[in-house]
């Protein structure tokens, strides 16, 4: 795997930089969750203050530079932490009630694998909870962000400004409800997007 250590230190600093801007959408996401809790891509851990009481949460981050500072944020919580892929969980069919992803779906080498493998570990009833940047509607901006795809993605870690991942979510077989929101204008990563999917 592909790891970014130039990225995993930046990464913590613009957490801080946009907290304002983030938290309630971070909070809105992992507060919903329930149960036994798979978060994919933890990242830095922005998400662990915000689960609720009574929550066992398996904090799942592939990139070894982001683990060292999730393992410190989740000291003390009701958290394990584990290295892994969110295309290949090392998890049993039907092992969490939530599975979280907080702007991961944009990074993941191969999204439908990655979607396929949040159903199968999902239970009945279980929900996927996201927090995503998705491709524009906005054609001017569409066309801006295939075009700085790959610049954009060796600058921010390997993420794809142009994914539509809730088409992705619907096309892996879940039912999708979300609201979006755009960031300031000039901003590649945009809109952003919070919901929920539930397998049909």
């Amino acid at each position: 795997m592909k790891t970014h250590p130039v990225f995993a230190r930046f990464y913590r600093l613009l957490e801080r930089a946009v907290s304002g801007v983030e938290r309630p959408y971070r909070q809105e996401t992992a507060g919903g969750a329930r149960g036994r809790v798979l978060e994919v891509g933890a990242g830095t851990g922005a998400n662990l203050e915000h689960y609720p009481p009574g929550t066992w949460i398996v904090a799942l981050e592939p990139d070894p530079h982001m683990i060292r500072e999730l393992r410190k944020r989740a000291a003390g919580r009701p958290v394990r932490v584990v290295s892994g892929s969110a295309q290949s969980l090392p998890f049993r069919d039907g092992a969490f009630d939530t599975v979280v992803a907080s702007l991961v779906l944009c990074s993941v080498p191969d999204p439908d694998g990655a979607v396929r493998e949040l159903r199968r570990v999902l239970a009945p009833g279980g929900t996927v909870r996201f927090y995503e940047h998705v491709r524009s509607e906005d054609l001017g901006l569409a066309r801006r962000q295939d075009r700085w795809e790959r610049t954009w993605g060796w600058f921010s870690g390997g993420c794809h400004p142009n994914r539509d991942t809730l088409a992705t979510l619907r096309a892996g077989g879940f039912d999708v409800t979300s609201r979006g929101w755009n960031m300031p204008r000039g901003w590649i990563a945009a809109p952003h997007v919070v919901g929920e999917a539930r397998p049909q």
